[in-house]
């Protein structure tokens, strides 16, 4: 009985081989995350209307990356993109000794996405959403 389950499992390791040799199967990581949406939007300066009143900001947008991390402005945050499809993009994001967050961008045009965000920053937790918007060209 014992060599019939061997014989068994290496048919199934041979078969699962073929398949994925074949090309019936991808690796994940072949998928690796684009953020196209993002890439697509209108470069220039952008005006970020906060809901809760808060005082508008302007941010200068090359990548469209620069709307992901609005309360951590530092370089060198690990990035996990959570969902990255045609119209919405949302990643989590980690600050090593400054926090974390988590935020969506939604486009509506290349020149106008609602952005929604929360996380911890500088010890103390935040959470806004906003509307952002390209006004012209960066300074």
């Amino acid at each position: 009985m014992r060599l019939k389950t061997v014989t068994g499992l290496r048919s199934a390791a041979i078969a699962a081989g073929i398949v994925y040799a074949s090309g019936l199967i991808t690796p994940a990581i072949a998928q690796a995350p684009s953020l196209a949406m993002l890439s697509a939007l209108n470069d220039g300066q952008w005006e970020i209307r906060f809901r809760d009143g808060a005082p508008a900001r302007r941010v200068c947008v090359r990548t469209g990356r620069e709307l992901i991390q609005l309360q951590h402005g530092q370089s060198g945050c690990s990035r996990f993109v959570v969902e990255d499809g045609a119209k919405v993009v949302t990643v989590q994001y980690t600050c090593r000794g400054n926090g974390y967050g988590r935020t969506s961008v939604r486009q509506e045009t290349t020149s106008l996405v609602q952005i929604d965000s929360q996380g911890i920053a500088d010890g103390l937790p935040f959470q806004f959403s906003a509307e952002a918007r390209r006004v012209g060209a960066c300074r």
